[in-house]
Formats: structure tokens, C-alpha cells, sequence
């Protein structure tokens, strides 16, 4: 759906953009990540024919963005961090306006927004003036207007900004029934934890370039630990000689045993369980996990630890950012 090469972007001596390459499939959820400055706004503009590039080329569903920016705007739909409504519309009719931008009839364009505006929770607001709405219902209304022409790709840019819990929570709905229904959707955020939920992949970026990107369980087992693998063993615990169905161990023999293990990074007992810094997927786990059996552990627990994409974009970014994207 989106390829783009060695795209730059620059303002004089400051390089926004330094030779980016990303690559997002059809259908994707792709989560955007980078301290300020990092370049993901730049790069969006640019996406979606709203900012020309200093090089590099950009591919959405086959078409140059580069060099036919009136084509890329009917494949891609843009929600803006900061947007404005106009005062004296109804929902309706802001839906009406934008829909006569691409030439759309009057009958196909009403026909449509109904559909759009139930899809986003709005149906009951349609004469409703628009600056009467509170912000979460503004910014659904957006991604709504961004649909209009049913684009082959959705940006998202912060759409989450200043909103409260709840319109947090409304736009997660909107955004993971779009990607049940198949659309390519790129969305920054700073609020993480809800991006490692909602993304299918993500990508973190800093100052101009991608450090990481790829499916999200990939990208999360990418940073210097690995995964976490939290294992109990019955009767775990007992003493420094523990008898696990039948079988008499010691820690320092568990810790060792799994030491040898494929993928395993560290081993750390504590009193009840043991900690595994892991760098495999999850098949080479299961594997794990059956050869501890086939060894006689009685394995009573073995879970991985929830990824934190927090912890993780700290480690990859440090404390770097700026003021400008």
C-alpha cells in the first residue's frame, strides 16, 4: 500500500526527513512513534501530497505521491492534529461541503455520510451545528469528513490530542471498526500503551530517521531484553532443594538448565518464580516451554510479561526531541 524510499526532507541545513524507508501492506494499523522533532508529521504531509519533498520517492497503492499530488489526495484521507470547523454548519452539512470538493453528488454524498456518521457514533447529531460538539465528537466528525471519498489510506495525526478518557476510548472504537473493515491506517500518537493495543505495526522514529519498524510483537521483542518469560514450577520456592514430581532440584541447577537454552539472554530467580530475558518469537518460547517438561520440571506458570512500548521507545530514543516536525 505505502512505499517509500530514501525520502528527505530538508529546511536550509536542518534535515526533517534523512533518508527514510518504510513499507506499510494493505489492511496495516501502523502506529507512528518519535519524541517532537522526530519528522513523523513531516513525513504524513508529505504522504499525503501536502508537503513537497526534497528527495527519495513515495508510492501509496501504486501512485507517485511525489509527482501527482492532486491523484494522492483521492487515495488518502487526512485527519490533522489541528483542524477547524466552520461556525454556522451542521454536521450534515460539513459533511455536504467536503463531499462537493471531490465532486461528489449532493444524493451520493448524503447516502454516504449516514453510513460515516453511524460508523463514528455521530447519527443522532446530523443537525447538530458543528461547533456545538465537544471536542471527541470533532475530532470522530473528522475522521468521518476524511472518509468521505473512501480513500485507500487513512492519516491520522495526534487525533488523540486533548481528548478526555472517554473520547480516547469512542476514538480507539472508530479506528480498530475501520481496520475490521480492511482500511490502511497510519496514526501518531504520544499516548503508547494505546498504540501497542490498536496497531497491527509500528514504527519509532527520531530526529529524521526510522530506528525500528515492523509487526508489533517483532518491534516490542526488539529492544536489548527480549522478551520476558515469568516461570513457575510447583512447589517452587520450598528451599534450595525444591522436589518437583518426583525430581529433586536445586536453583543454581534450574538457572543453569535454562541458561543453556537457545534465546535465553539472563536468568533470575526470585522467591516465587523464575525471570527469563528471552530473544526468540513466540514458537521458539513454546520450545522453551517443552523442553523444561521433557526434563522433568512440573511447570505450573509460564507467561509472558505485557510489552511496554513505553519502556521500549525510552531505550531506543533516549531523552532526544525537539520543537519541530
Amino acid at each position: 500500500m505505502l512505499d517509500i524510499q530514501n525520502l528527505t526532507k530538508s529546511y536550509g541545513q536542518f534535515l526533517a526527513v534523512n533518508n527514510l524507508n518504510l513499507h506499510i501492506d494493505k489492511g496495516e494499523i501502523f502506529g507512528f512513534v518519535g519524541p517532537n522533532g522526530a519528522g513523523k508529521t513531516t513525513t504524513m504531509k508529505i504522504v499525503c501530497g501536502l508537503l513537497a519533498a526534497s528527495g527519495g520517492s513515495v508510492m501509496v497503492d501504486g501512485v507517485d505521491a511525489l509527482n501527482n499530488p492532486d491523484e494522492i489526495k483521492r487515495k488518502v484521507g487526512y485527519v490533522p492534529d489541528f483542524f477547524g470547523v466552520y461556525d454556522n454548519l451542521k454536521v450534515m452539512e460539513y459533511m455536504e461541503f467536503f463531499g462537493s470538493m471531490y465532486g461528489m453528488k449532493k444524493a451520493d454524498v448524503d447516502s454516504i455520510s449516514e453510513g460515516l456518521l453511524e460508523l463514528v457514533n455521530l447519527s443522532d447529531k446530523k443537525d447538530v451545528f458543528v461547533d456545538t460538539l465537544s471536542r471527541g465528537m470533532k475530532q470522530r466528525l473528522c475522521v468521518a469528513r476524511a472518509l468521505i471519498h473512501n480513500p485507500e489510506l487513512l492519516v491520522l495525526d495526534e487525533p488523540n490530542s486533548g481528548l478526555d478518557p472517554r473520547a480516547r476510548f469512542e476514538m480507539k472504537e472508530v479506528l480498530k471498526n475501520l481496520g475490521s473493515m480492511g482500511k490502511t491506517i497510519i496514526i501518531s500518537s504520544h499516548i503508547l500503551p494505546e498504540l501497542s493495543e490498536m496497531c497491527t505495526s509500528i514504527g519509532i522514529m527520531e530526529r529524521g530517521q526510522l530506528v525500528t519498524s515492523g509487526h508489533v510483537d517483532d518491534v516490542m521483542n526488539s529492544g536489548n531484553g527480549g522478551m520476558k518469560l515469568h516461570i513457575r514450577l510447583a512447589d517452587y520456592g520450598s528451599g534450595e532443594d525444591d522436589v518437583s514430581d518426583g525430581k529433586t532440584y536445586d536453583r543454581e541447577e534450574l538457572q543453569r538448565t535454562l541458561s543453556e537454552q537457545p534465546n535465553v539472554r539472563k536468568v533470575q530467580c526470585t522467591e516465587d518464580e523464575v525471570l527469563v530475558s528471552f530473544g526468540g518469537d513466540e514458537t521458539a518460547a513454546a520450545a522453551l516451554l517443552k523442553s523444561l517438561i521433557l526434563k522433568g520440571y512440573a511447570v505450573s506458570g509460564f507467561y509472558k510479561e505485557k510489552e511496554d512500548l513505553e519502556t521500549l521507545f525510552l531505550e531506543l530514543t533516549g531523552n532526544h526531541g525537539g520543537d519541530n516536525e
